[in-house]
Formats: structure tokens, C-alpha cells, sequence
């Protein structure tokens, strides 16, 4: 059995995806979510939060871009990827750590929301049947349009 490195974090955005790029111009959202577990008190018949987990990830290249356009401070999202030790010095010379998840995927929880998604060109993957309106409903309204015919997707629909 091979280990796996992966992990997968739901929950809210503590603040706006900051949206930098590096020295080589290559773009990265950087944002924190955070997650508690809630669980019932059947004496007081309330529910209770439990302590918050936070989560620093950051999302390279263009679904990074993507990500840090989509959503907002707040928002409930899930994650998906890798986690990454961080070994650094600080600026009193301790040495220091942290964890941080390579997001693979992210996206919106459609859990309490609904979503609208736009599909983007220039993907890379050219679909030879004609485009056209595609609408997909799971429980959510979700929505990908493809408005040219020289759109690139993802799938023939």
C-alpha cells in the first residue's frame, strides 16, 4: 500500500484570497480556511462549536487566478491537495515550521449556497463537436456556457 499525502479541508475563508505572483511572474492565491466542528449539547439543546482548525493554502498558476477572482471573506469552500512543510528561520532567529496544503482543487461548498460557473478559454483542451448551452443541476444550480465556437472545453456536451 503506497502512502498518500492528501487531504481534502471544508469550511469559510477568514479573508479576501490574496492574489500575488512570483519573482518569475508565476501567479499564487494565498488564503486561510478555517473549519470547526459543531456538535449538539442534548442538555442545554443547543449546538456547540468546537475549536477552529485553520488551514494556510496556496493555489498556483491559473486556477489560483481563478480562485482568488471567484470567491470572497467568508465564503464556504472545499479544498484539495498536498500538505507541504515550511522550514524557516523568524526575525528573532528561532527556527520555525509550518504546514500549508498545495491546493490541487478548490472550489465553492454548494452545502448552504448556490453557484453559477463560467467557463474560461484557452484551457488547452479543443473539443471537436459544436458548442453549445450546457446546464448541469445536482442539487445546485450550476451553469457552464460556452458562447463561441472557437471555445476551448473540457468535455463534449
Amino acid at each position: 500500500m503506497a502512502l498518500d499525502n492528501t487531504f481534502t479541508v471544508r469550511g469559510q475563508l477568514t479573508a479576501e484570497p490574496e492574489l500575488r505572483h512570483t519573482k518569475t511572474n508565476i501567479p499564487v492565491a494565498s488564503f486561510t480556511i478555517a473549519h470547526n466542528d459543531r456538535t449538539f449539547d442534548k442538555e442545554s439543546g443547543e449546538w456547540v462549536d468546537g475549536d477552529p482548525t485553520f488551514v494556510r493554502c496556496s493555489y498556483w498558476r491559473e486556477a489560483g487566478e481563478n480562485f482568488a477572482e471567484s470567491h470572497e471573506k467568508g465564503d464556504r469552500v472545499i479544498a484539495f491537495g498536498s500538505l507541504k512543510q515550511n522550514d524557516f528561520t523568524d526575525k528573532d532567529g528561532n527556527d520555525r515550521s509550518n504546514l500549508e496544503l498545495r491546493v490541487e482543487e478548490a472550489g465553492p461548498s454548494n452545502k448552504y449556497a448556490t453557484t453559477t460557473t463560467t467557463r474560461r478559454k484557452g484551457n488547452g483542451n479543443k473539443s471537436s463537436a459544436p458548442k453549445s448551452k450546457a446546464k448541469a443541476n445536482a442539487g445546485a444550480s450550476s451553469k457552464a456556457e460556452s458562447s463561441s465556437e472557437d471555445a476551448d472545453d473540457d468535455f463534449d456536451f
